[in-house]
């Protein structure tokens, strides 16, 4: 592979639309025209650091088209197959038939081991590693969803992370190292493998709340799925290459389709292939990938006209993939558009910060035991206790309200939980299924006293 970046630097403007608080830096590269950048807000609110050109995010999972590139590479090599059953390759995964480009395209079936960390009795600051994921995964059996079918999962692409590191006998930071980074000069880009790493440049992430900026940041790292660092220029010379790859004419495949087929994803009508989803509607053909990390959020877009946008915010409140669709939008309508009214823009329509609750339904009040229940599909166990007529369950030593939604149906914060249709009146129920919202198909049964 022969690449050679020939980006000029672009124009920085700095935009004090919020001063004192944490922002977003916004490029956007238009084919054969130099970039253009916009940023503004502060790095680090403790020393007042501003976000400059060079400064460093967590892009999230706009790492997987990074992780899935790397895949393709080492097919293209030889050194892997993407029909390959994932269980030759790593022993301990146990559920059969998965392929690797299955856990591409997120079709694996492979429950999202982040999503099972409160049920395993996680709580939200706890450190927890990639391998304390991976042995989530490895205690899956069975797919969660039928054989085709599209279940985003994060843990996929840490298996994913892992099946590189063993065909290439080597870190995963070193393989993108020498595929990608170093030949791109990407010198900023680095997976983050251990939460205590020291990144140069590095923003951090805030969430405004009652009382006050609040770090998100919390001692976790997640490579291959995520915990990918980068400044917005190093993702633009990665979207440069993307493009040369790509250079779509009548009839021409989304980039690396020749490879890996673009399927059906969770966001109709957009499909997805290799980390990437596709929107190949005429007239709106282009590729992108969001990232929300650790209170960072990142959004990639390229046009098949070659338009390259890139959005980077360490503001919870600041939502990076809207202010990217925006600027794609207005550039798409008007290329002479100043870059700086498209974020200004932006920020006005951007929702108002929530605020984390100060506490939570049904602490201060009596509950009755109705059972604790366990699966053996993660560990640690849930309880279920009835208040006032309502039912909660408690993850964590907190408890969610449930809501009744059918005649056996209850749904809580980002789940939903099914009891069997024979359960009667206050008895405490046998079992149910709990379907989380990438982790679906969790069997719990009671546990006896």
């Amino acid at each position: 592979m022969n690449y050679t970046d020939t980006s000029t630097t672009a124009p920085a403007v700095r935009r004090e639309v919020r001063a004192q608080e944490p922002g977003l830096i916004l490029r956007a590269h238009p084919v054969n025209e130099p970039p253009v950048q916009v940023h503004t807000g502060a790095a680090s609110l403790e020393l007042g650091a501003p976000i400059e050109e060079n400064t460093t995010f967590n892009v999230g999972s706009v790492a997987k088209q990074i992780t899935a590139y790397l895949c393709l590479r080492a097919a293209s090599d030889g050194l892997l197959d993407l029909d390959r059953h994932v269980g030759d390759i790593l022993p301990r995964f146990r559920i059969p038939g998965v392929t690797v480009a299955e856990l591409i395209q997120h079709r694996g079936g492979i429950r999202d081991a982040e999503s099972l960390l409160s049920l395993a009795g996680f709580r939200d600051l706890d450190h927890y590693t990639a391998d304390d994921l991976l042995q989530l995964a490895y205690r899956q059996r069975h797919r969660a969803v039928d054989p085709g079918h599209f279940l985003y999962s994060n843990t996929g692409y840490l298996l994913l992370g892992e099946v590189l590191k063993r065909v290439h006998d080597a870190s995963l930071q070193a393989v993108a190292d020498g595929q990608i980074f170093t030949p791109f000069g990407m010198t900023s880009a680095r997976f983050k493998s251990d939460p205590r790493e020291v990144v140069p440049g590095a923003a951090a992430s805030y969430q405004l709340t009652t009382a006050g900026w609040l770090h998100q940041q919390r001692p976790v790292a997640l490579p291959g799925a995520g915990s990918l660092w980068c400044t917005a220029t190093d993702l633009d010379r990665w979207l440069t290459y993307l493009w040369h790859e790509w250079q779509p004419t009548v009839g021409n495949p989304l980039p690396f389709e020749q490879h890996l087929a673009y399927q059906p994803s969770d966001h109709h009508p957009f499909t997805y292939g290799a980390g990437l989803y596709a929107d190949a509607r005429p007239g709106r053909t282009a590729v992108f990938h969001y990232g929300h990390e650790q209170g960072f959020s990142a959004a990639v877009h390229l046009t098949n006209m070659g338009l390259r946008v890139i959005c980077l915010s360490n503001h919870t409140g600041i939502v990076a993939d809207h202010v990217a669709a925006a600027a794609v939008t207005a550039l798409c309508q008007r290329p002479e558009v100043d870059l700086g009214e498209v974020l200004s823009r932006s920020l006005q329509r951007q929702p108002e910060t929530p605020h984390i609750p100060e506490n939570h339904p049904g602490m201060r009040t009596h509950h009755a035991l109705l059972g604790t229940y366990a699966s053996e599909d993660v560990p640690g166990t849930l309880r279920l206790t009835r208040c006032e007529e309502s039912l909660y369950l408690w993850r964590r030593g907190t408890p969610d309200r449930l809501s009744r939604t059918g005649p056996a149906t209850y749904t809580g914060d980002g789940f939903t939980l099914t009891l069997p249709m024979n359960s009667a009146g206050d008895e405490p129920p046998e079992g149910f299924c709990l379907d989380l919202d990438r982790a679906p198909g969790l069997r719990y049964q009671r546990r006896p006293n």
